[in-house]
């Protein structure tokens, strides 16, 4: 066990060291890198549709198994403890701004086949309120109501008794306009919603150390699809926002009544930087596949700035009987490529099948540049049959 945590640790010391010695050039000068978002559609996709890992710094692809095991790693419904179990949350969205017509809403369930084998299913619903059209003098000319929506398939199977696999099947709907007349340069554009299909594949690992403690490695691509249009313009097409996930999990039984998970994560967008200066007709040649694998070698400052692309999760758990939780964590996102930066609270109870799970957000940035920021997320979700030990 010793050997383990000096390798864990000595790790982490890598991954930090290499990230800040890529902020220094040769002449030991720090590099001030321009600031170059990766922009992609349907960006609710990557927003933790529940109140468990967002409380963890949205650190989940090796978490326990759970319900929302769709989102953040599809391969761990393979090992959910249950037989059956539905769960759904609610997220206000820019309350801080004082806009309350805007929400996320995830309904989502899973059903176990066998002792090998999970299907689950779940949808995404993200509504941005009642808009109004007006004319250059103010006269009310429309109402629009904007929404988004992603529905999941999911197969997940055990390889072996530590190894599973999950696939998911997305389809997706992405209506901003309701078929409004945009103006621009070119003259009036007819707009109409946009559609597409993704997939997500996922691994899971997990092990016992011994009687007291385990751990889970995790590994998820997300969201690879087509291209996004709201228009019949070829030229004006958004990449989805395809993802790599990498993370860890230890977990710790340390008596009968007291319980740790300490959780690690590691996300990368699989969509191309945008070249600086920027050419729209190139880049919206480049295929999704293409844009994919170009991503880990295409920003514009090289190596410095692919590790300003990752984003990292840390969160912690405790649960006291299976019944109490209280978590924390924290997520940090590099100023260069949106600069969202937050510490994450919450706290879980577990009353008979019933699960009950808060979250909260605290930026920790000026800007405080998150929809979320100041935001409580509540879950509820039931398992029928769970298991006694269901430290999640």
């Amino acid at each position: 066990m010793n050997k383990l945590i000096q390798a864990i640790v000595l790790f982490l010391m890598l991954v930090s060291a290499g990230m800040a010695a890529a902020q220094v050039n040769v002449s030991g000068q720090t590099i001030n890198h321009e600031k170059n978002y990766i922009s992609t559609g349907i960006p609710i996709l990557m927003i933790a549709p529940d109140a468990v890992s967002s409380a963890m710094g949205d650190a989940g692809v090796a978490s326990r198994p759970d319900i929302y095991s769709g989102h953040w790693n599809n391969a761990k419904f393979a090992f959910i403890e249950g037989d059956m179990g539905v769960s759904t949350t609610y997220t206000p969205w820019l309350r801080k701004l004082q806009v309350y017509d805007m929400n996320l809403l995830y309904l989502g369930g899973y059903k176990r086949i066998n002792d090998r084998s999970t299907v689950a299913a779940s949808l995404t619903y993200f509504s941005l309120g009642e808009m109004v059209n007006t004319d250059i003098d103010g006269n009310k000319l429309s109402t629009m109501m904007p929404n988004e929506f992603a529905l999941d398939v999911t197969y997940a199977m055990k390889l072996t008794n530590e190894l599973s696999l999950g696939a998911t099947g997305r389809f997706i709907t992405s209506d901003l306009t309701n078929g409004q007349d945009v103006s621009n340069q070119a003259g009036v554009t007819t707009t109409h919603p946009g559609y597409a299909l993704a997939a997500d594949v996922g691994l899971y690992y997990t092990k016992p150390i011994d009687k007291t403690q385990e751990i889970a490695l995790g590994a998820l691509i997300s969201n690879l699809g087509n291209k996004l249009s709201y228009s019949d313009d070829d030229n004006d097409r958004e990449f989805l926002p395809s993802n790599l996930r990498l993370g860890g999990r230890y977990s710790n039984t340390i008596d009968e009544y007291n319980k740790v998970n300490v959780l690690l994560d590691f996300n990368k967008l699989l969509v191309p930087s945008r070249p600086i200066p920027f050419d729209p007709a190139y880049y919206n040649a480049i295929g999704v596949i293409e844009g994919a694998l170009m991503s880990f070698g295409d920003a514009p400052n090289g190596f410095s700035e692919e590790l300003q692309e990752i984003q990292v999760s840390v969160g912690a758990e405790y649960w006291y009987d299976d019944v109490f939780a209280l978590r924390a964590g924290y997520f940090f996102e590099h100023e260069n490529k949106g600069g969202r930066q937050y510490l994450t609270l919450g706290t879980g109870l577990r009353y008979n099948v019933f699960n009950f799970d808060f979250s909260y957000l605290v930026p920790t940035t000026r800007l405080g540049n998150n929809p979320l920021t100041n935001t409580v997320r509540i879950t509820i979700s039931l398992n029928l049959n769970p298991s006694k030990n269901t430290m999640q």
